[in-house]
Protein backbone atom coordinates (compact mmCIF):
# COMPACT_ATOMS: atom_id res chain seq x y z
CA UNK A 1 0.00 0.00 0.00
CA UNK A 2 1.36 3.45 -1.07
CA UNK A 3 1.63 6.30 1.29
CA UNK A 4 -0.53 8.15 -0.04
CA UNK A 5 -3.45 5.85 0.70
CA UNK A 6 -2.62 6.11 4.34
CA UNK A 7 -4.88 8.24 6.36
CA UNK A 8 -4.50 8.87 9.80
CA UNK A 9 -7.21 10.47 12.46
CA UNK A 10 -6.01 11.75 15.44
CA UNK A 11 -6.81 14.60 18.24
CA UNK A 12 -5.32 17.74 16.75
CA UNK A 13 -2.99 18.22 19.58
CA UNK A 14 -1.35 15.11 18.31
CA UNK A 15 -1.27 16.37 14.52
CA UNK A 16 1.91 17.16 14.77
CA UNK A 17 3.91 14.42 16.69
CA UNK A 18 2.25 11.99 13.80
CA UNK A 19 3.21 13.59 11.27
CA UNK A 20 6.79 14.01 12.70
CA UNK A 21 6.76 10.16 13.38
CA UNK A 22 5.37 8.91 9.80
CA UNK A 23 7.26 11.59 7.47
CA UNK A 24 6.29 9.36 4.59
CA UNK A 25 2.44 10.24 4.85
CA UNK A 26 1.35 13.13 2.62
CA UNK A 27 0.19 16.03 5.50
CA UNK A 28 -2.69 16.58 3.96
CA UNK A 29 -3.40 12.97 4.91
CA UNK A 30 -4.07 13.74 8.56
CA UNK A 31 -7.46 14.09 9.94
CA UNK A 32 -7.82 16.59 13.40
CA UNK A 33 -10.62 15.90 15.68
CA UNK A 34 -11.37 18.52 18.05
CA UNK A 35 -11.12 16.29 20.46
CA UNK A 36 -11.76 12.52 21.38
CA UNK A 37 -15.05 11.04 20.76
CA UNK A 38 -14.14 7.32 20.59
CA UNK A 39 -13.98 5.47 17.39
CA UNK A 40 -17.44 5.70 16.13
CA UNK A 41 -17.31 9.47 15.38
CA UNK A 42 -13.18 9.09 14.31
CA UNK A 43 -14.63 6.24 11.62
CA UNK A 44 -17.32 8.72 10.11
CA UNK A 45 -14.78 11.60 9.95
CA UNK A 46 -12.67 9.09 7.68
CA UNK A 47 -15.73 7.78 5.86
CA UNK A 48 -17.34 11.75 4.93
CA UNK A 49 -13.53 13.76 4.77
CA UNK A 50 -11.65 11.18 2.38
CA UNK A 51 -13.04 11.40 -0.43
CA UNK A 52 -12.64 7.77 -2.61
CA UNK A 53 -14.65 6.20 -4.23
CA UNK A 54 -17.86 4.64 -2.99
CA UNK A 55 -17.09 1.12 -3.62
CA UNK A 56 -13.07 1.17 -2.79
CA UNK A 57 -12.36 -1.05 0.09
CA UNK A 58 -11.40 0.78 3.62
CA UNK A 59 -9.30 -0.74 6.12
CA UNK A 60 -9.45 1.09 10.06
CA UNK A 61 -6.65 -0.10 12.02
CA UNK A 62 -5.65 1.05 15.71
CA UNK A 63 -2.47 2.33 16.08
CA UNK A 64 -1.53 0.91 19.42
CA UNK A 65 -1.66 -2.79 18.02
CA UNK A 66 1.07 -4.69 17.89
CA UNK A 67 1.41 -7.13 15.11
CA UNK A 68 4.67 -10.04 15.08
CA UNK A 69 3.73 -11.43 11.67
CA UNK A 70 3.29 -8.71 9.42
CA UNK A 71 3.12 -11.34 6.01
CA UNK A 72 -0.31 -13.15 8.07
CA UNK A 73 -1.50 -10.00 8.95
CA UNK A 74 -1.47 -8.90 5.13
CA UNK A 75 -3.01 -11.99 3.58
CA UNK A 76 -5.80 -11.70 6.56
CA UNK A 77 -6.55 -8.53 5.40
CA UNK A 78 -6.62 -9.55 1.62
CA UNK A 79 -9.14 -11.60 2.23
CA UNK A 80 -11.11 -9.15 4.42
CA UNK A 81 -11.28 -7.60 1.44
CA UNK A 82 -12.83 -9.76 -1.04
CA UNK A 83 -15.41 -9.98 1.63
CA UNK A 84 -16.01 -6.34 2.34
CA UNK A 85 -16.00 -5.61 -1.33
CA UNK A 86 -19.53 -7.60 -1.30
CA UNK A 87 -21.17 -5.53 0.86
CA UNK A 88 -20.74 -6.46 4.27
CA UNK A 89 -19.05 -5.52 7.40
CA UNK A 90 -15.61 -7.05 8.16
CA UNK A 91 -14.28 -7.76 12.01
CA UNK A 92 -10.81 -9.52 12.25
CA UNK A 93 -10.66 -11.87 15.20
CA UNK A 94 -7.79 -12.90 16.50
CA UNK A 95 -7.00 -16.58 17.97
CA UNK A 96 -7.27 -16.67 21.35
CA UNK A 97 -4.63 -18.37 23.49
CA UNK A 98 -6.02 -17.71 27.23
CA UNK A 99 -8.87 -17.06 29.25
CA UNK A 100 -8.39 -13.25 28.90
CA UNK A 101 -10.85 -10.99 30.25
CA UNK A 102 -9.24 -7.40 29.10
CA UNK A 103 -10.47 -8.08 26.08
CA UNK A 104 -13.69 -8.45 23.93
CA UNK A 105 -14.67 -11.40 21.85
CA UNK A 106 -16.71 -12.45 18.67
CA UNK A 107 -18.83 -15.52 18.16
CA UNK A 108 -18.72 -17.03 14.77
CA UNK A 109 -21.64 -18.67 12.89
CA UNK A 110 -20.70 -21.67 10.99
CA UNK A 111 -20.71 -22.86 8.94
CA UNK A 112 -17.71 -21.39 7.45
CA UNK A 113 -17.16 -20.05 4.23
CA UNK A 114 -13.70 -20.30 1.99
CA UNK A 115 -12.09 -17.08 0.43
CA UNK A 116 -8.64 -17.16 -0.97
CA UNK A 117 -8.38 -20.77 1.29
CA UNK A 118 -8.94 -18.82 4.52
CA UNK A 119 -12.23 -19.59 6.61
CA UNK A 120 -14.76 -16.59 7.26
CA UNK A 121 -17.68 -16.65 8.96
CA UNK A 122 -20.78 -15.05 9.80
CA UNK A 123 -20.39 -13.07 13.10
CA UNK A 124 -22.99 -14.81 15.85
CA UNK A 125 -22.73 -12.14 18.75
CA UNK A 126 -20.33 -9.67 20.10
CA UNK A 127 -19.42 -10.14 24.05
CA UNK A 128 -17.87 -7.81 25.87
CA UNK A 129 -15.03 -8.24 28.15
CA UNK A 130 -16.09 -11.68 30.00
CA UNK A 131 -15.17 -12.62 33.38
CA UNK A 132 -12.59 -15.74 33.45
CA UNK A 133 -14.98 -18.43 33.43
CA UNK A 134 -16.92 -17.14 30.75
CA UNK A 135 -14.00 -16.66 28.53
CA UNK A 136 -12.59 -20.05 29.36
CA UNK A 137 -16.38 -21.21 27.86
CA UNK A 138 -16.10 -19.08 24.90
CA UNK A 139 -12.78 -20.13 23.92
CA UNK A 140 -13.79 -24.14 24.19
CA UNK A 141 -16.61 -23.70 21.60
CA UNK A 142 -13.90 -23.26 19.08
CA UNK A 143 -16.14 -20.34 17.68
CA UNK A 144 -14.88 -17.12 19.41
CA UNK A 145 -12.09 -15.22 18.67
CA UNK A 146 -10.42 -11.67 20.39
CA UNK A 147 -12.02 -8.69 18.81
CA UNK A 148 -8.98 -6.69 17.27
CA UNK A 149 -10.74 -3.78 16.50
CA UNK A 150 -9.49 -3.97 13.21
CA UNK A 151 -12.20 -3.62 10.38
CA UNK A 152 -12.70 -3.51 6.63
CA UNK A 153 -15.41 -2.25 4.80
CA UNK A 154 -15.96 -0.34 1.57
CA UNK A 155 -17.13 3.68 1.96
CA UNK A 156 -20.48 3.25 1.23
CA UNK A 157 -21.66 0.16 3.02
CA UNK A 158 -20.08 1.93 6.53
CA UNK A 159 -21.61 5.13 5.62
CA UNK A 160 -24.83 3.59 4.74
CA UNK A 161 -24.27 1.72 8.09
CA UNK A 162 -23.79 5.03 10.22
CA UNK A 163 -26.75 6.37 8.70
CA UNK A 164 -28.61 4.09 9.60
CA UNK A 165 -27.63 3.33 13.67
CA UNK A 166 -25.80 6.06 14.30
CA UNK A 167 -27.62 9.21 12.32
CA UNK A 168 -26.49 11.56 15.44
CA UNK A 169 -22.73 10.94 15.08
CA UNK A 170 -22.75 11.04 11.08
CA UNK A 171 -25.15 13.47 10.10
CA UNK A 172 -23.47 16.58 11.58
CA UNK A 173 -20.16 15.34 10.64
CA UNK A 174 -21.50 14.97 6.78
CA UNK A 175 -22.94 18.17 6.29
CA UNK A 176 -19.74 19.40 7.73
CA UNK A 177 -17.96 17.99 5.20
CA UNK A 178 -20.44 18.60 2.29
CA UNK A 179 -20.35 21.90 3.08
CA UNK A 180 -16.67 22.44 3.47
CA UNK A 181 -17.09 24.56 6.95
CA UNK A 182 -13.92 22.41 8.85
CA UNK A 183 -14.56 24.78 11.55
CA UNK A 184 -18.17 24.14 12.21
CA UNK A 185 -15.85 20.68 13.51
CA UNK A 186 -15.25 22.52 17.20
CA UNK A 187 -19.11 23.41 17.52
CA UNK A 188 -20.67 19.94 16.37
CA UNK A 189 -18.00 17.41 18.59
CA UNK A 190 -18.71 18.00 21.68
CA UNK A 191 -22.00 17.09 21.22
CA UNK A 192 -21.35 13.83 19.47
CA UNK A 193 -22.16 10.83 21.47
CA UNK A 194 -18.79 9.27 22.28
CA UNK A 195 -19.06 5.57 21.46
CA UNK A 196 -16.86 2.60 19.50
CA UNK A 197 -17.90 1.75 16.26
CA UNK A 198 -18.37 -1.80 18.04
CA UNK A 199 -21.58 -0.43 19.71
CA UNK A 200 -22.67 1.95 17.00
CA UNK A 201 -22.75 -0.17 14.57
CA UNK A 202 -20.90 -3.16 14.41
CA UNK A 203 -23.24 -5.24 17.21
CA UNK A 204 -26.63 -3.58 15.73
CA UNK A 205 -25.14 -4.79 12.49
CA UNK A 206 -24.47 -8.22 13.25
CA UNK A 207 -28.01 -9.26 14.37
CA UNK A 208 -29.46 -8.43 10.89
CA UNK A 209 -26.20 -10.78 9.29
CA UNK A 210 -24.38 -7.80 7.99
CA UNK A 211 -21.22 -8.93 9.97
CA UNK A 212 -18.43 -11.26 8.85
CA UNK A 213 -15.42 -12.42 10.93
CA UNK A 214 -12.26 -13.43 9.29
CA UNK A 215 -9.87 -15.47 12.25
CA UNK A 216 -6.18 -14.77 12.09
CA UNK A 217 -3.46 -15.76 14.16
CA UNK A 218 -0.44 -13.35 13.74
CA UNK A 219 0.79 -12.09 17.27
CA UNK A 220 -1.35 -9.69 17.98
CA UNK A 221 -1.68 -7.54 20.85
CA UNK A 222 -3.48 -4.51 21.45
CA UNK A 223 -0.92 -2.66 24.16
CA UNK A 224 -3.84 -2.25 25.70
CA UNK A 225 -1.84 -2.07 29.07
CA UNK A 226 1.57 -1.72 30.33
CA UNK A 227 2.38 -5.42 30.93
CA UNK A 228 1.09 -5.95 27.32
CA UNK A 229 3.87 -3.43 26.29
CA UNK A 230 6.31 -5.55 28.06
CA UNK A 231 5.65 -8.42 26.68
CA UNK A 232 5.80 -6.93 23.17
CA UNK A 233 9.55 -5.40 24.37
CA UNK A 234 10.80 -8.26 25.43
CA UNK A 235 9.12 -10.14 22.25
CA UNK A 236 11.13 -7.66 20.49
CA UNK A 237 14.33 -8.10 22.15
CA UNK A 238 14.50 -12.05 21.65
CA UNK A 239 13.62 -11.35 17.97
CA UNK A 240 15.14 -13.73 15.33
CA UNK A 241 15.99 -16.89 17.89
CA UNK A 242 12.24 -19.11 17.91
CA UNK A 243 13.54 -20.94 20.18
CA UNK A 244 13.12 -18.93 22.73
CA UNK A 245 10.02 -18.20 24.74
CA UNK A 246 8.20 -14.69 24.54
CA UNK A 247 8.50 -13.57 28.09
CA UNK A 248 11.67 -14.33 29.50
CA UNK A 249 13.69 -13.08 32.30
CA UNK A 250 16.06 -10.54 30.49
CA UNK A 251 15.56 -7.54 33.51
CA UNK A 252 13.85 -4.14 33.48
CA UNK A 253 12.99 -3.50 29.51
CA UNK A 254 12.12 -0.34 28.96
CA UNK A 255 13.38 3.44 27.63
CA UNK A 256 14.99 6.68 29.32
CA UNK A 257 17.46 7.50 32.04
CA UNK A 258 17.81 4.36 33.62
CA UNK A 259 19.34 2.16 35.55
CA UNK A 260 18.90 -1.76 36.90
CA UNK A 261 20.57 -4.13 38.77
CA UNK A 262 18.55 -7.72 39.03
CA UNK A 263 15.51 -6.85 38.03
CA UNK A 264 13.32 -9.48 35.72
CA UNK A 265 9.97 -9.68 34.24
CA UNK A 266 9.78 -5.77 34.61
CA UNK A 267 9.26 -1.77 32.59
CA UNK A 268 10.65 1.15 33.15
CA UNK A 269 9.87 4.10 31.16
CA UNK A 270 12.18 6.90 32.67
CA UNK A 271 12.08 10.61 31.41
CA UNK A 272 15.23 12.78 31.88
CA UNK A 273 15.42 11.90 35.67
CA UNK A 274 17.14 8.54 36.75
CA UNK A 275 15.27 5.85 37.64
CA UNK A 276 16.80 3.05 39.09
CA UNK A 277 15.81 -0.20 39.89
CA UNK A 278 17.12 -3.38 42.16
CA UNK A 279 15.77 -6.81 42.22
CA UNK A 280 12.46 -6.33 41.00
CA UNK A 281 9.99 -8.87 39.69
CA UNK A 282 6.71 -8.39 37.34
CA UNK A 283 6.87 -4.97 38.22
CA UNK A 284 5.56 -1.82 35.64
CA UNK A 285 7.54 1.72 36.51
CA UNK A 286 6.23 4.88 34.38
CA UNK A 287 8.26 8.17 35.65
CA UNK A 288 5.85 10.72 33.39
CA UNK A 289 6.23 14.86 34.16
CA UNK A 290 2.74 14.62 35.63
CA UNK A 291 2.61 11.49 37.68
CA UNK A 292 4.53 8.67 38.96
CA UNK A 293 2.96 4.97 38.02
CA UNK A 294 4.41 2.00 40.26
CA UNK A 295 2.43 -1.20 40.38
CA UNK A 296 2.68 -5.17 39.43
CA UNK A 297 2.26 -6.14 36.36
CA UNK A 298 -0.38 -8.42 37.28
CA UNK A 299 -2.58 -5.17 38.03
CA UNK A 300 -1.78 -2.91 34.93
CA UNK A 301 -5.05 -2.75 33.75
CA UNK A 302 -6.21 -0.96 36.78
CA UNK A 303 -4.50 1.76 35.59
CA UNK A 304 -7.66 3.25 34.04
CA UNK A 305 -9.24 3.28 37.24
CA UNK A 306 -6.97 5.68 39.13
CA UNK A 307 -7.19 7.59 36.25
CA UNK A 308 -10.12 8.02 36.16
CA UNK A 309 -10.39 8.64 39.75
CA UNK A 310 -7.76 11.72 38.97
CA UNK A 311 -9.74 13.57 36.59
CA UNK A 312 -12.70 13.30 39.01
CA UNK A 313 -11.08 15.05 41.86
CA UNK A 314 -9.08 17.13 39.40
CA UNK A 315 -9.61 21.16 39.86
CA UNK A 316 -10.93 23.46 37.24
CA UNK A 317 -7.77 24.33 36.62
CA UNK A 318 -6.70 23.36 32.75
CA UNK A 319 -4.07 21.07 32.49
CA UNK A 320 -1.40 20.53 29.71
CA UNK A 321 -1.69 17.80 27.56
CA UNK A 322 -0.09 14.63 28.71
CA UNK A 323 3.63 14.15 27.83
CA UNK A 324 3.78 11.06 25.09
CA UNK A 325 6.03 8.41 25.82
CA UNK A 326 8.63 7.35 24.06
CA UNK A 327 7.62 5.53 20.79
CA UNK A 328 9.39 1.54 21.18
CA UNK A 329 11.98 0.57 18.61
CA UNK A 330 11.87 -2.87 18.14
CA UNK A 331 15.82 -2.25 16.62
CA UNK A 332 17.32 -1.10 19.43
CA UNK A 333 18.89 -2.92 22.45
CA UNK A 334 16.62 -2.81 25.32
CA UNK A 335 18.67 -4.29 27.87
CA UNK A 336 19.95 -1.80 30.53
Amino acid sequence: MAPADIYVVTERRYLDLARAQLPAIPPANFLGEPMGRNTAAAVALAAEAIARPADEVMLVLPADAHIADEAGLRAALAVAGEVAAGGLLVTMGVTPDRPETGYGYVLARPPARLVGGRETFAVDRFVEKPTVERARELITTGLASWNAGIFAWTRATVRDRLAMYAPEIVGPIRAICSSGADEDLDLAYPSLRATSIDYAVMEPASLEGAVAVVPMDVGWSDLGSWSALRDAWQAAAWRGDAALPTKVALGAVGTGNRRDLGSSESLVLAGDRLVVTIGLRDIIVVDAPEALLVCSAEHSQEVRGIVEEMARSRTAAPTPAPTPMPVPDPDRETRP
